[in-house]
């Protein structure tokens, strides 16, 4: 998956094939089946994902092991250089200072001298190569190989000299630049304010050579200074331990007696430590350089190329570590807890590598687990991500992008979603996420977005948005983050926002897969909400009901969406949950067309067998909107489609539909209509014949719109009706007595309640 930045145009990318696999629903049953609530979404306290995997072995074990070899090496030699530098002032300078001869005296004092460089050096070396990690995109020149390979050396070098005495003449009085920090606090829209301080990585040490002082460079001096102090010692101790010159060492001289051993003693301290510390860099050179340590775990950990710096980090780090307390103290280490550390900082480029890491562990499947539980209990990281969603500076888009992705991963599992959730503001942040480039603003935070993003015409937004609504769909799994979601100001109409979808971008056969993306999660999420038990979906349902844009925009889609059948199902399903609302019923019904389009769908012989499943959920959908709602009843008999329904019966597909519509006409609609549901005695044979030879569904249906239909016939026209049929009414009654024992066993002729609904099929059989 490419997570890079385009070096063009600095946008970020994310597969739409990722946020579909992410953004798929998960099957739902029939409203007319038994209700389980909306537990039945998870697993009790299990988690939303699939099964754990096994866990995977962490490959920065490699590192650390290595870091604890190196800093064994770096101690041993640093003991050695103590004790040495003790024995020389101690007994040599202080013990035969006079005595010494001339040349053993400098001798002993360029090396102290050399190797009190080293040791300077080797101690502020991990400092320079921390700051060498770090970002220097500022810095005019980033390397001297850069410069080796230009054909224009010296051009270069004096176009880097002009530049430092430019940026020198800008500088304020007080010798401080006035520039973006990301230390700095940040504007109500989200962005950096404008820092007086200086970062690392800018400041110029020299104003003629800046290029020259780049923390890299230091930390490559501080190196070959160490070599060259150490190869020096080294060839000073050999030359005395070979030549052994000490000088004329009279017999019975007394205070030279022990000189010859003192110096043999001093010169081999000094010759070993110098060789451990060779040895160590020749170590340090050979699995870095030769083996590639760093890029075998680059590669194992599943890093980009840019993930190479964070991985240099981590060794720097482990390494600091062992060799300023315990050698066993870097052993303690991981990159996760690594990236969390650095993701908690001040420093935009220390954040973006934390947020690459644990992004790109979090999305491994090797990894995920694992990184999801330390995020998951650790309270102030997750805090820390909520907080970034709320960054709107473009050029912080990836350390946001890379927030939400986790942030969805997260929510996946229920207890870590229920933290989420419970974060003071998090849905306020989830909601800064939604935020289109189309939206018409008036208040002052999105006058003040829209000012961000005008100059960047390649900020992710539908990412952003696609990321936002999954986060949602995550949450709203759990019903009081349902509640909670609600009860976010400005958050449902937002979601309502993005189910909107125009007849060109319906009937494109071009459209962006996003586009339709984005339309199809935000139903889903809507779809969740509205099926919500409870009260809290009794008022979700209200909510949104009460949207002005819900139920057109639903209507659009289903008017315009016949090369879109999926997002005609979610639609339609969302109009079957708000149904259970008697006032929502009613709105429904009273929007111009919804009525009919769903009439269309279910008698469209155009649509595929395989999107049968279309039809049968507008079916269910007008089943619902016709109970217990008089008004949606005569809005029915006014489209003229009673005939056609009797039709229908004898269709496979669409008689239990048909059947159920048909009831509750005759059960609703009212005295005043008898003449209009007159027709409906047609289909008695039909409903007669399947009463006596179906069985379950179709069976129970057929007998409660028998119930009905027999209303309208006298007692002559149903003597008659029985006798066309071939049936006696004493089987049918026997038919119908077994049928009510079947139920009674299994419990079917309970009233099974649903919010301010009933689904049984038996609440009007009356024979």
């Amino acid at each position: 998956m490419d997570r890079g930045v385009s070096a063009e145009d600095g946008s970020i990318r994310l597969p739409v094939d990722e946020l579909r696999r992410l953004s798929e629903s998960y099957g739902s049953a029939t409203i007319f089946e038994p209700q389980s609530g909306i537990e039945n979404r998870d697993s009790g306290n299990g988690d939303f994902l699939s099964p754990t995997l096994p866990a995977a072995r962490a490959p920065e074990k490699k590192l650390t092991l290595f870091a604890l070899r190196v800093a064994i090496f770096e101690k041993a030699a640093t003991g050695l250089g103590a004790l040495g530098f003790i024995w020389a002032t101690v007994v040599l300078l202080g013990g035969f200072a006079i005595t010494l001869d001339k040349t053993d005296f400098w001798f002993i004092t360029i090396i102290l001298l050399i190797e009190g460089t080293r040791i300077c050096s080797r101690s502020h070396e991990l400092e320079w190569q921390h700051q060498a990690t770090w970002s220097i995109a500022d810095a005019r020149i980033k390397s001297f190989r850069a410069l080796r390979s230009s054909s224009h050396f010296i051009v270069e070098i004096v176009k880097a000299l002009f530049r430092s005495i430019t940026r020198v003449r800008k500088q304020s009085p007080h010798g401080r630049e006035i520039r973006e920090n990301p230390d700095a606090a940040r504007n109500w829209d989200g962005r950096r304010k404008l820092s007086r301080t200086w970062t690392s990585s800018d400041v110029p040490i020299l104003p003629y050579a800046q290029w020259v002082f780049l923390s890299r460079n230091v930390s490559k001096y501080l190196c070959w200074l160490q070599l060259a102090s150490a190869s020096a010692c080294v060839v000073l101790s050999l030359m005395k331990l070979i030549k052994h010159n000490y000088g004329e060492i009279e017999e019975g001289d007394t205070d030279k007696r022990n000189l010859k051993a003192a110096l043999n003693i001093f010169y081999s301290l000094a010759l070993a430590e110098a060789l451990l510390f060779l040895m160590e860099k020749a170590y340090w050179e050979w699995k870095v350089s030769y083996c590639k340590l760093l890029e075998e775990v680059r590669k194992e950990c599943d890093l980009e190329l840019s993930g190479s710096v964070s991985i240099r980090r981590f060794l720097y780090d482990a390494y600091s570590m062992c060799v300023e307390g315990s050698i066993f103290d870097g052993l303690k280490m991981d990159m996760v807890t690594f990236a969390m550390d650095l993701l908690a900082s001040n420093s935009a480029d220390e954040q973006l590598i934390g947020a690459r890491v644990l992004c790109q562990f979090t999305m491994n499947p090797r990894f995920s687990d694992d990184t999801l539980q330390k995020i998951g209990t650790n309270i102030s990281v997750i805090e820390r991500l909520v907080e970034i969603l709320n960054w709107k500076d473009p050029q912080e888009e990836e350390i946001r992008r890379s927030a939400a992705e986790m942030l969805s991963k997260l929510a996946g599992k229920k207890q870590n979603s229920l933290r989420v959730a419970g974060i003071p503001g998090a849905l306020e942040s989830i909601s800064s996420l939604l935020q289109t480039n189309r939206t018409f603003s008036t208040t002052a935070d999105e006058i003040g977005e829209k000012t961000i993003f005008r100059d960047h015409a390649h900020y992710g937004f539908w990412t952003f948005n696609q990321l936002g609504l999954l986060i949602l769909k995550k949450l709203a799994r759990d019903h009081d983050n349902c509640g909670k979601i609600g009860n976010t100001r400005g958050l449902l109409p937002k979601i309502i926002d993005f189910t909107h979808a125009e007849e060109r971008l319906l009937k494109d056969e071009n459209v962006t897969p996003s586009q339709i993306l984005t339309v199809k999660s935000s139903l889903q999420l809507v779809k969740m909400l509205a099926s919500t038990i409870g009260t809290t979906g009794n008022h979700l349902r209200r909510e949104i009901s009460e949207m002005v844009f819900t139920v057109s925009n639903i209507r659009d889609i289903l008017r315009h969406g016949e090369k879109h059948p999926m997002l005609q199902k979610l639609g339609i399903e969302i109009l079957t949950s708000l149904a259970l609302e008697e006032d929502a019923t009613e709105r429904i019904g009273g929007a111009g067309g919804v009525l009919k389009e769903l009439f269309n769908i279910f008698f469209s012989q155009r649509i595929p067998e395989n999107q049968n499943h279309v039809r049968i959920a507008s079916g269910e959908a007008l089943a619902m909107l016709a109970l217990e709602s008089r008004r949606n009843c005569l809005r029915i008999l006014k489209l003229r489609v009673l005939e056609r329904l009797v039709g229908a019966l004898e269709v496979p597909l669409l008689r239990v539909n048909a059947a159920r519509i048909l009831r509750n006409l005759c059960t609703y609609s009212g005295a005043d209509c008898f003449d209009q549901l007159k027709g409906i005695t047609a289909a008695v044979p039909t409903v007669l014949n399947a009463v006596m030879s179906e069985e379950n569904k179709l069976q129970e249906v057929m007998v409660g719109l028998a119930a009905e239909a027999f209303k309208f016939m006298t007692s002559q026209e149903s003597n008659t009706m029985f006798n066309g049929a071939g049936i006696k009414e004493a089987e049918l009654a026997n038919k119908i007595l077994q049928i009510l024992k079947s139920c009674w066993k299994t419990g079917k002729i309970v009233r099974q309640k649903v919010p301010n609904k009933y689904s049984c099929e038996y609440e009007s059989t009356k024979l």
